[in-house]
């Protein structure tokens, strides 16, 4: 594992290897892009122009944390809100996945302001989807220790503490 984020100059940078590369831009199309791919509309043409979806809330668990209800208490005000938004959220979720996709590279990276916070989403939103399918608990760090190597779950929870890690790196190097 590298060193995570640094601040520089031109905006932020961190060294991927080729292997860490790779696998960071396999997670983000498998697991967010296939995820946020455009969602549904209705049958109405106007509503297929302006990207009305419908207000119902989604019944995946990966995509109930990506898409939560808007308000907690008041079901109808939700489902309203998610009719005109959903496909707005999901437009800069795969913009943001995109950005990772095509700057990740083995080396050097160096990523503007702009970039960065695109990573910082991406990768909040593969570190969701991950923790969803994984049951990922606050007592992640125990989980692993007390896991052994051949543990078949080993690699993936291994795999979302380094995005946790990573994460946490790009925050620091942006604030």
């Amino acid at each position: 594992m590298g060193r995570g984020f640094k601040a520089t100059r031109e905006g932020v940078s961190v060294h991927l290897d080729t292997a860490e590369a790779s696998v960071l831009r396999s997670l983000v199309a498998a697991m967010v892009l296939d995820v946020v791919e455009p969602g549904e509309t209705g049958d109405d043409p106007l509503e297929r122009a302006l990207r009305i979806g419908p207000a119902t809330e989604p019944t995946d668990p990966v995509l109930a944390r990506l898409f939560p209800s808007a308000y907690a208490d008041d079901d109808a005000a939700s489902a309203e809100f998610r009719r005109y938004t959903e496909g707005d959220l999901r437009d800069a979720k795969r913009a943001d996945a995109l950005t990772l996709i095509e700057t990740a590279a083995g080396g050097k990276v160096t990523l503007t302001t702009e970039q960065a916070q695109a990573w910082l989403r991406a990768l909040n939103d593969l570190r969701l989807v991950l923790g969803v399918r994984l049951e990922v608990t606050e007592e992640i760090h125990e989980e692993i220790a007390e896991m052994g190597d051949d543990d078949p779950r080993y690699p993936a929870f291994v795999t979302y503490d380094w995005l946790t890690y990573l994460q946490d790196t790009l925050v620091q190097a942006l604030w």
